[in-house]
């Protein structure tokens, strides 16, 4: 039996495909791992907004603990704006609005809006 000349461009071809599957799963991954983290942002802005709902403002406590929250959730420079800091009346609109950073690098903006029941 003789042998056959082998074809070069098919195991290029492959290796080329190969290495573009690796490059697009480690680009799903960063991102899934991002989309993870600003899921648990929203989760923790809900939590907040709930209590500012029966208390009718968001609390000194509540802020620090908000802070602590987000930090470890892996945001930085971290903004707290809306109807965080004064009491409204009962049945006026509440919001909560926080903005911040990923990684130091993705900037995102969490905006919660509600009715006091307090």
């Amino acid at each position: 039996m003789k042998k056959t000349a082998g074809n070069i461009g098919e195991f290029l071809s492959t290796g080329l495909c190969l290495l573009a599957m690796t490059a697009v799963m480690v680009a799903y991954l960063g991102s899934a791992g991002l989309i993870q983290k600003k899921t648990e942002i929203s989760q923790i802005a809900r939590k907040y907004i709930l209590r500012m709902e029966t208390r009718g403002m968001l609390a000194d406590e509540d802020r620090e603990a908000l802070y602590r929250e987000l930090e470890e959730a892996g945001a930085t420079q971290i903004q707290l704006e809306g109807t965080t800091l004064w009491q409204v009346n009962y049945g006026e609109p509440i919001s909560l609005q926080i903005r911040g950073k990923l990684e130091n690098v993705y900037e995102f903006t969490e905006k919660r809006v509600s009715t006091a029941k307090h």
